[in-house]
């Protein structure tokens, strides 16, 4: 899940494959509690989440785990390092 904002997007590049949801709805939109829940997770589903540089991911993968979603993680990094290991391959 891409969780930039619209305009480090823009910016920066799309994320091919990845589901697009802003940071700030990100709980409402996965919680398995969450009556405003748009996308259905698995309980152990793995959830990969990518910011700019791996840290708000991080702590938006903790956030997620303490409401129930156990397979959240994030991607190392960020987009910045998947895009520098893309243009390395």
């Amino acid at each position: 899940m891409d969780v930039r904002d619209s305009a480090q997007r823009s910016e920066q590049g799309e994320l091919p494959g990845a589901q697009v949801i802003d940071l700030t709805v990100l709980e409402w939109r996965l919680a398995p509690s969450s009556e405003h829940r748009s996308i259905d997770v698995l309980p152990n589903q793995r959830v990969i989440l990518v910011c700019s540089e791996g840290f708000s991911s991080s702590l938006a993968a903790v956030r997620l785990k303490s409401l129930g979603v156990a397979g959240a993680t994030d991607l190392e990094g960020g987009f910045k390092a998947w895009s520098a290991w893309n243009q390395q391959q």
